[in-house]
């Protein structure tokens, strides 16, 4: 009865169509264009290296697509027990015909490379991709200063990244950018203030739903005095020595304008907790970030508590935080259970938080999920395993445990899945 109950739920929970509230997508290239595009994916370079792989030779400058995937597939086989190899399988078998049974080898890689090829090159090919996810709308991760321009930001949803304003804005390329993308001299916290104002007066008229950051274990922000704030400002902005204690004022200073701002625009603030970033520094690109336990939403307290009006959509990159972010959600009305992030973003780690968000936190408070995906392609075999993860915890603890209809558990995976994404970004 179970396993013929999960079918029936996932089979409903697969007809949604989605909204994915978090990616990394390029709007002007959004879909793959060979299967380097896929399989230089972090997830692969990464595992692939870490099974002992050299990085030189996945990193090696102006190496040709087709050789950087044969060098992969020549070292993917340890990583067919993973479910991001479980993830490629399902893609390739959906997308590019790819016989399921098989595994990649360097038997028959290359023929899937040449297929998926020709696939890519079809001038609708990103459309199908769409289509056969059930897509949409995705939202990007922008650059403070993105144009925003070349797009359809109806399709790709624009979210403005402040990681770079709030802990980069001692380094005088990064304060470059801010002034050619608002026109502001920033010489003092008001006109620091002015500039962020234009950078959200120019995403909010390009249609961005939320702005966004990833918070290191070390940050608690809290409010700044105004003697404080300029003396650390002078520090960093007029080229005289920045200590720790200067950036870490300008940052909180910084945070705190955001959130402002947050408020007065009506934008959800996605706040992204616990990555350590280099810590692994012979690693390979974006293979080289870390989780630290140390990382704490009590933390945010005086945040969650001075700005009530703002929704704070939380991500936490481990699964041992997933139960303090059960707890906070559960208090505070303004914070939102967001997604399984990254390091968290494997079954066994999504079936025990995403059951314990059911349980106990109001299901409107609840995103079920994002891809986090750089290319269109990995929105499918994502969002796949977690629809079949979330059937099952609505078939076991929600129809079987408690007596719910398989209606009513379908429509809380509906307003996870879709729902609860339109109403707090306010889209649709």
């Amino acid at each position: 009865m179970s396993e013929q109950l999960r079918k029936r739920l996932f089979t409903e929970l697969d007809s949604i169509r989605l909204i994915d509230p978090h990616s990394h997508i390029d709007p002007l290239t959004a879909a793959s264009k060979t299967l380097a595009d896929i399989l230089g994916y972090h997830y692969y370079t990464e595992l692939c290296h870490s099974a002992g792989m050299p990085r030189e030779q996945i990193e090696e400058p102006g190496l040709d697509p087709k050789e950087k995937v044969r060098r992969l597939v020549e070292h993917i086989e340890p990583l067919r027990n993973t479910i991001q190899y479980g993830w490629f399988l399902d893609l390739a078998q959906a997308l590019f015909n790819f016989p399921k049974g098989e595994h990649l080898t360097t038997a028959n890689w290359e023929s899937l490379y040449d297929s998926a090829a020709n696939r890519m090159a079809q001038p609708e090919w990103e459309q199908q991709v769409l289509d056969c996810t059930k897509l949409d709308a995705v939202f990007l991760t922008n650059n403070f200063d993105d144009p925003l321009q070349g797009f359809d930001t109806r399709r790709y949803i624009p979210c403005l990244r402040t990681d770079d304003l709030v802990f980069s804005l001692h380094e005088p390329t990064v304060r470059d950018r801010l002034q050619k993308a608002t026109g502001v001299d920033v010489h003092h916290g008001a006109s620091l203030v002015d500039a962020i104002g234009k950078l959200f007066e120019h995403f909010v008229v390009h249609g961005a739903r939320a702005c966004a950051i990833s918070l290191p274990p070390t940050f608690a922000p809290t409010p700044c005095a105004a003697i404080e704030v300029e003396e650390a400002l002078g520090a960093v902005l007029h080229g005289t020595e920045a200590g720790p204690r200067h950036k870490d004022t300008v940052a909180r200073f910084v945070f705190w304008v955001l959130a402002d701002f947050c408020a007065s625009c009506k934008l959800p603030f996605d706040l992204m907790f616990g990555v350590h970033r280099a810590v692994y520094r012979s690693g390979v690109y974006q293979g080289q970030d870390l989780y630290d336990s140390r990382v704490s939403l009590i933390q945010y307290q005086e945040l969650f508590n001075a700005f009530p009006q703002v929704t704070f959509p939380i991500s936490v990159l481990a699964s041992v935080t997933n139960q303090e972010l059960v707890s906070f959600a559960w208090i505070f009305p303004n914070v939102v259970t967001n997604g399984h992030w990254w390091y968290s973003n494997t079954p066994t780690y999504i079936e025990g938080d995403a059951g314990a968000r059911l349980e106990a936190v109001p299901q409107s408070k609840q995103i079920g999920y994002y891809s986090d995906m750089y290319k269109l392609e990995f929105a499918l075999p994502k969002f796949v395993m977690y629809k079949r993860i979330l059937a099952k915890i609505l078939a076991e603890r929600f129809v079987i445990d408690r007596g719910w209809s398989e209606e009513q558990a379908v429509e809380l995976g509906r307003r996870v899945l879709r729902g609860n994404v339109e109403r707090i970004f306010n889209v649709g």
